[in-house]
């Protein structure tokens, strides 16, 4: 599974890649922008083929799913320790976000898939991650109810690494939107992992 994540600044033609991403066979696209009032979302969501609503998954302004049709809510670490999530598990399809295995093997069966981070140093977040000892923590992994989705750094050069090591996905952010050719990115993405079948 590949997942993309939103810039949190809006791009020149974002609405475009984001179609042609989804059309080149993006699983999953996180619409994070914390910036955003509900106006701005729905005028993001508008600009979206409708085509691919069930795919994408919002990280707030939730009350949305009345108006357009999604399904698929992501909650912070924070909402998850303090149980916001709860009133949308049973109706909704729920992701989450943690930095450590431990915290990861605790996860319940409510959450279909957790982020995991950093993986490797950001990309958009420069220094971030440099130290992070998550890639190889993976191999201590005892949960197998959640998918484990490995967030930070990744790009063509290293996507395959985090499949040899266990994970169920990939989450891409700095490796699609820093890049000069966002689609052509991806698509060398794509092409790592159906290349290798893990």
């Amino acid at each position: 599974m590949i997942v993309v994540i939103t810039p949190e600044v809006s791009v020149q033609n974002e609405a475009e890649i984001i179609n042609q991403l989804f059309q080149e066979g993006l699983d999953l696209l996180h619409i994070r922008k914390p910036m955003f009032i509900r106006e701005e979302m729905k005028s993001f969501l508008d600009t979206i083929d409708k085509t691919f609503y069930a795919q994408l998954v919002l990280h707030g302004f939730y009350d949305l799913a009345m108006e357009y049709p999604v399904s698929r809510f992501h909650f912070r670490e924070a909402d998850r320790l303090t149980g916001g999530f709860k009133s949308y598990a049973n109706e909704y399809i729920i992701s989450t976000s943690v930095h450590d295995i431990q915290t990861f093997n605790t996860l319940g069966k409510e959450w279909e898939y957790a982020f995991i981070s950093p993986v490797f140093p950001s990309i958009s977040k420069k220094g971030y991650g440099e130290q992070s000892a998550v890639m190889e923590d993976l191999k201590h992994r005892r949960n197998h109810d959640v998918k484990l989705i490995a967030l930070g750094g990744i790009n063509e050069n290293n996507i395959s690494k985090v499949f040899e090591n266990g994970a169920d996905g990939a989450a891409l952010l700095g490796g699609i939107w820093e890049s000069e050719e966002p689609v052509h990115s991806f698509r060398k993405c794509r092409k790592k992992i159906i290349d290798h079948s893990f």
